[in-house]
């Protein structure tokens, strides 16, 4: 009898492995450079339209020749291109797609389709780097002292505060990370970070002066325009660095999806990876939290609509499609934020929650099983 059950051959459970072990019906593998263009085209002609339109229309036309280097019908029209409109078009188009691809590492590395770039605290810590700065200015003592003698008030200061207090809680978190072997407890720890700066910022805010309360709180709507051609050339090129570090795991990522256990399997050392997804990751939230403030809702957003778009959860395919997905996204709220024709300017925070929070419930109504996006 116990010969006859060793005879029998194993039941062997079918293993659904994503991204794209399975075929499926839309959009086909040969579609999705096809969509890839489409993005690029609508994020090219997103960009031109930021340039070309606000509280003066300028032709295209000029728009172009201007950035040619041509002279324009107006002198003014160049000045409000090459100054205001060209910089804050590719802020918004850095910033967009940054907190995209951030999103999306974080997505994947603790395989939370609610996990945002700044899940591991380092939005709050650079919000606690300008609450130091603002709050503590005009009041006594010896944080007041410090931002009067460094002359910290004006943008570039904000920016250097937001840095050094992204820079902080990152060490800690990388510190944490090289002992912790648990994804969950990193992300448990990285949200108890963001509670203890919260309520550091609290308190100050609890003595600060109402001028000063009003504006961290402006800082917190978030701006894209606040970033001047000197500023890109740190901007910029650390934007591009995050960016160029996460397409380099895509394969990486890609295994993740799976389970620790898995890419194990595979011969990956988790924890290297881990870290340079967290590097990464920091990098690319902290660089647009300093220069522009805690912009919302993009880094949660995109990366569910791309994977709706796409069909897919490869990396490899994804990865590109945030980075243009992200760059469209901001390029649109900042458009809705400016209102063009009129002088007024909405909180950008305010106008990235509204378009994002409907794609994310989209996105969960239309999946009836979220946990399939993560391989799960």
């Amino acid at each position: 009898m116990a010969n006859a059950a060793l005879d029998k051959p194993l039941a062997v459970k079918k293993l659904t492995i994503r991204p794209d072990t399975q075929a499926r019906t839309w959009p086909k593998i040969g579609m999705r450079p096809m969509i890839l263009l489409i993005l690029l085209g609508l994020t090219v002609g997103l960009f031109l339209l930021n340039v070309t339109t606000g509280s003066v229309d300028i032709p295209l036309g000029q728009v172009v020749k201007i950035i040619a280097g041509m002279d324009a019908e107006k002198r003014t029209w160049e000045i409000i291109v090459m100054k205001f409109r060209l910089p804050k078009a590719i802020t918004a188009s850095l910033a967009g797609a940054a907190l995209a691809v951030a999103g999306l590492q974080m997505q994947t590395l603790f395989r939370n389709p609610l996990a945002d770039p700044f899940v591991l605290g380092i939005n709050s810590g650079a919000s606690l780097g300008v609450a130091l700065v603002v709050l503590s200015a005009g009041s006594a003592g010896i944080g007041a002292a410090l931002v009067n003698g460094l002359d910290l008030r004006g943008d570039i200061g904000l920016a250097v505060a937001a840095s050094l207090g992204a820079g902080v809680v990152l060490a800690l978190v990388m510190a944490v990370a090289r002992r912790v072997h648990s994804t969950m407890t990193l992300l448990i720890l990285g949200l108890m970070f963001s509670y203890i700066t919260g309520s550091l910022v609290s308190l100050l805010m609890y003595f600060a002066i109402t001028e000063r309360i009003q504006a961290f709180i402006n800082w917190g709507f978030g701006s894209f325009s606040t970033v001047t051609w000197g500023q890109m050339q740190v901007f910029a090129p650390v934007v591009v660095i995050g960016l160029a570090l996460a397409l380099a795991l895509a394969k990486q990522l890609n295994a993740l999806l799976l389970g620790e256990v898995y890419a194990r399997s595979m011969g990956m050392n988790v924890q290297r990876v881990r870290l340079g997804i967290i590097v990464s990751g920091a990098m690319l939230a902290g660089v647009v939290t300093a220069f522009c403030g805690p912009i919302a809702f993009i880094g949660v957003a995109v990366p569910h609509l791309t994977r709706a778009i796409l069909g897919t959860s490869d990396h490899r395919v994804t990865l590109p499609a945030n980075i243009l997905m992200g760059a469209s996204l901001a390029l649109i709220a900042d458009f809705v934020a400016q209102m063009p024709g009129s002088q007024t300017v909405l909180p950008l925070n305010a106008v990235t929650a509204l378009i994002g929070a409907p794609v994310v419930a989209w996105v969960i109504l239309r999946q009836r099983n979220m946990r399939a996006a993560f391989g799960a």
